[in-house]
């Protein structure tokens, strides 16, 4: 039986800010040397699916670069392998972009139908997470399935978060519930991962195009189908994050950190492959102290880093201190500077003494977006350069590329909330 899988990776992921205005968020870098839609693509190859399209459309130039023919992940062959597929102009020059993320299947279609594939596997290319797609794929087939739906447990106070599923003792869905406020639903989420019978998904997709041109799988093709089809719902019982805020995206890194994480990146039977870089080994200064932390190669540590994911070629000062951050490719923390809290982007120069996640105001939300920097986090855009002695307070947004100029106004001191 042929298995196509194919990946969502055409969000703009605005809630992460500024760590994906110039990337699309599945290229976001995660764990030191990963980017987030290598669990994704890993997924698949540890299922033995090497029939795989990534759908991308916004600022997909990062992931594209990333991916390339696929090669890290055994992609790159004759038959079969990945393919990046992008929006493209149809009949009379018009360019039609993705409008849902079933239009955006509905609109790259010909690829299922030109490898004659049985079963459509669907996932979004922004969650962290390892699966097995045979084990549902053998579950769709024995239930003589239509669409399966993968689900989780989630916390009651969580449900307004997700898709919530109704389920009869044989898991076949009787209801689907779109962020339900009423806490009565059940707390079955839906991960975001669909397999359908490829002839079964390819009508519903012509008949719902018709009357929903921004034809989504959440708001219409699955409430449809459960309607009119046997559709299902495969438990899953694994650790799965969507890690498509700030507040969530720094705390699944943290959670890497924990002994007991869930998340094992060390396991040689199921690894996560990626796009490495050629870097020398990790070089540790005389002064350095590292402690729990996870350390990419290039690294040269000649402070303090706790609790912390550096990203290759991060340059840490003497007498600087890098406390429970997240700090991405080639920035350099100078001398005596202290980070408490941060999400650093790549290439971005800390000055001398500055300190970032400055204070106690962890609940001072950012006011241009409250809704996005609320839980302590600073956020420092790529190839940002932050003055000398600055400080700067929790909750911060500090835009790509900006230049030290930019934070003379605030006089040495930018509080908890501001934006620069």
């Amino acid at each position: 039986m042929k298995v196509v899988a194919m990946i969502m990776a055409g969000g703009a992921g605005t809630r992460l800010t500024v760590l994906s205005e110039q990337r699309a968020k599945p290229s976001v870098p995660f764990a030191g040397k990963y980017r987030i839609i290598d669990f994704a693509l890993s997924n698949c190859v540890n299922s033995n699916i090497y029939n795989i399209a990534v759908l991308t459309q916004y600022r997909p130039h990062s992931l594209n670069e990333h991916i390339g023919i696929g090669k890290p992940w055994d992609l790159d062959r004759a038959a079969g392998g990945v393919r990046l597929l992008q929006p493209y102009q149809v009949g009379g020059g018009t360019q039609v972009w993705y409008r849902g993320t079933a239009d955006a299947v509905l609109q790259n279609f010909d690829y299922v139908r030109n490898l004659r594939a049985e079963r459509v596997l669907v996932l979004g290319g922004d969650h962290i997470y390892k699966m097995d797609y045979a084990r549902m794929l053998r579950f769709h087939d024995e239930n003589r399935a239509d669409m399966t739906v993968a689900v989780m447990e989630v916390l009651v106070e969580e449900t307004d978060r997700f898709g919530i599923m109704s389920v009869d003792e044989e898991l076949r869905i009787t209801a689907f519930h779109e962020k339900p406020k009423e806490r009565d639903k059940g707390n079955l989420a839906s991960m975001g991962i669909y397999i359908f019978n490829a002839d079964v998904l390819e009508q519903r997709l012509l008949a719902g195009s018709a009357e929903h041109p921004d034809l989504d799988f959440g708001k219409h093709v699955i409430p449809e189908m459960i309607r009119d089809y046997r559709t299902f719902a495969y438990r899953f019982e694994g650790y799965w994050v969507d890690v498509g805020t700030v507040d969530s995206y720094w705390q699944t890194s943290m959670d890497l950190l924990d002994p007991a994480s869930p998340l094992n990146l060390y396991d040689h039977t199921w690894a996560v492959r990626t796009r490495s870089q050629e870097r020398p080994p990790v070089k540790l200064g005389p002064q350095a102290r590292v402690l729990n932390s996870m350390v990419a190669n290039g690294c040269i540590i000649r402070g303090q880093v706790e609790r912390s994911v550096l990203s290759p070629g991060v340059y840490v000062s003497p007498g600087a201190v890098v406390r429970e951050s997240v700090v991405m490719n080639d920035a350099w923390i100078g001398p005596g500077a202290v980070l408490d809290r941060v999400v650093v982007d790549k290439e971005v120069v800390v000055g001398s003494g500055a300190r970032l996640g400055f204070g106690g105001d962890f609940d001072v939300a950012n006011k241009l977006g409250p809704d996005k920097l609320w839980a302590g986090i600073s956020v420092v855009g790529k190839g940002a350069h932050i003055p000398p002695n600055v400080r700067i307070g929790r909750n911060v947004l500090i835009n790509a590329t900006v230049e030290e100029e930019a934070f003379a106004p605030f006089d040495g001191f930018v509080p908890s909330g501001e934006t620069v």
